[in-house]
């Protein structure tokens, strides 16, 4: 199954419940626009290449699309296309007055230099420039890009277009960015899963973790939850999983990625694959890497009774299924990693308004967002007998017909 099946798998399960007939179930699920571009770029070496960018325009009934922007090596249209989709769904379940986008290019980040990558940005910007703006697609960081490349988004599009800072999320905090974005994903991860073991009378010094992905999630959510006192056990990134029974130590664990760019001779805890990983006996597994790593081959192996997805899609359809018939609760990615676009959120607000605000208050309002978010979608599963994704689905969907109804479609 693609990436794309498993998105309108979760989504017709919803709407199965909702009886949407199949036109409004097409109307919805159909992307407004899909761009394919090719980008010409002069390497380092002298050699020309021609990379592939994609981007996604969902959907735009409740407000401007927003989405990430990735590079990666196996970006195509179809994953493009579902985690377009994922971000309507997304930004819906929290209430954000946006529609969903994403895109992509197909290249290996992390053999560009850093001049390369600028030429590839400013080229892709020249191509999909009149189709962006901070009224109708506000791009962000994804895999791949960061800070720094949205940076140079900004100013390619504002050759174009005038100064509008609006035009893009993610950015440096000196260019109109906003304070607190780069932890966003990973403290919204952390914010839900302790409203999730709140609301199952768990406490947190009793509760072990395992956090799949050290990478900027998987850290940040680590890092809050250490500071909450859970009991993280285990964490792994591209070098392999790291597991201590007694629990790692997470702010030497930082110290160390921040020193060496990864967790590679960490010696604070012994050294495990991230198959193992997955499969350890927590309360707590926090999928925060690739998706797709939880699957009908490896479900039968994972023993933790609570599953948080802080990665896009990081758990099949397949696996999803034998593992809710065995009660493992699971906290969806449309709400579970929706921290990243609600303090994007809070960027361009800030930049239309010309107004920035301080840390603790994007802090406060991610958490009021986050919190508002969970407990819909914690009430509609318990009223109606469904999983967490089914209900949050069923939120998303209502709130995009009814923004769409009232749109005279």
């Amino acid at each position: 199954m693609k990436a794309f099946e498993a998105t309108q798998y979760y989504f017709d399960k919803a709407a199965d419940i909702l009886d949407f007939s199949p036109e409004i179930r097409q109307l919805l699920i159909t992307p407004r626009r899909e761009v394919r571009v090719e980008i010409p770029v002069e390497m380092d070496n002298g050699r020309l290449e021609t990379l592939i960018g994609f981007r996604v325009q969902h959907n735009n009934y409740r407000g401007p699309m927003k989405g990430g922007l990735r590079y990666h090596h196996e970006v195509d249209l179809d994953e493009v296309r579902s985690l377009a989709s994922l971000m309507t769904w997304k930004t819906a379940v929290v209430n954000l007055p946006y529609g969903g986008a994403k895109g992509g290019i197909k290249v290996s980040a992390q053999d560009l230099s850093r001049r390369e990558k600028e030429r590839i940005t400013r080229k892709f910007v020249d191509q999909i420039h009149d189709i962006i703006g901070p009224r109708t697609d506000i791009p962000a960081p994804d895999m791949g890009t960061n800070a720094d490349t949205m940076a140079w988004i900004r100013n390619q599009w504002e050759k174009y277009n005038g100064f509008d800072p609006a035009v893009i999320t993610g950015k440096p905090v000196d260019q109109y960015g906003a304070e607190g974005r780069e932890e966003a994903t990973g403290r919204g991860v952390g914010i839900l899963t302790f409203k999730m073991l709140q609301r199952l009378g768990r406490r947190p010094a009793e509760t072990t973790v395992a956090i799949q992905g050290f990478g900027n999630v998987g850290s940040h959510a680590g890092k809050l939850l250490h500071e909450s006192e859970f009991k993280i056990v285990a964490i792994s990134d591209i070098s392999g999983g790291y597991y201590d029974e007694q629990g790692i130590d997470i702010p030497l664990a930082l110290r160390h990625t921040l020193r060496n760019g990864s967790l590679e001779g960490f010696e604070g805890a012994k050294k495990i694959s991230n198959e193992a990983l997955l499969a350890l006996d927590v309360n707590v597994l926090i999928p925060a890497a690739l998706g797709g790593v939880i699957h009908a081959e490896n479900a039968g192996e994972i023993r933790a009774d609570i599953i948080i997805e802080a990665a896009n899609g990081p758990v099949h359809p397949g696996a999803d299924e034998m593992l809710q018939s065995r009660g493992t609760l699971i906290l969806p990615d449309i709400l579970a990693n929706a921290g990243g676009v609600t303090v994007s959120y809070f960027e361009w607000v800030q930049n239309l308004q010309h107004y920035k605000w301080g840390l603790n208050r994007v802090r406060q309002e991610l958490d009021s967002v986050l919190s508002r978010g969970f407990e819909d979608v914690w009430q509609t599963s318990t009223e109606k007998g469904v999983s967490l994704r089914t209900a949050a689905f069923m939120i998303s969907i209502q709130r995009v017909y009814r923004a769409a109804e009232l749109a005279g479609f």
